[in-house]
């Protein structure tokens, strides 16, 4: 059975750092775009960070360019979202997703979640004092 398993959220001050992992199981990413979304109380999803299953293609919503950083390794079956500098806006649950048809799109439409086929439960990120 296809899973994601997101890990690495928790409490952080303004300004600090949290590196969130996504780990697959049941299929192999190889073949599959990575992409984080994010959901905070009574606001809509939104996607955060995607990126390519093969070529390194990345996006970025534009209110964590330059602060977060999406990676993947194939062979680990894993992926990443480092989050430096964060701000208190950043607080989310956080999700991983996997999908092939991202692959087809252009960088920047890859980070439509009804593009995804696979999702993991979500971890929790606070930003506050």
């Amino acid at each position: 059975q296809e899973q994601l398993v997101e890990s690495g959220g928790g409490p952080v001050q303004p300004g600090g750092s949290l590196r969130l992992s996504c780990a697959a199981s049941g299929f192999t990413l190889d073949y599959y775009a990575l992409g984080w979304f994010r959901q905070a109380p009574g606001k809509e999803r939104e996607g955060v960070a995607c990126i390519d299953s093969s070529n390194g293609d990345t996006n970025y919503a534009g209110s964590v360019k330059g602060r977060f950083t999406i990676s993947r390794d194939n062979a680990k079956n894993m992926g990443w979202l480092q989050m430096n500098s964060l701000k208190p806006e950043d607080t989310a649950v956080y999700y991983c997703a996997a999908g092939i048809r991202p692959g087809f799109r252009a960088p920047e439409d890859m980070c439509q979640a009804a593009l995804y086929d696979f999702w993991g439960q979500g971890t929790q990120v606070n930003v506050s004092v």
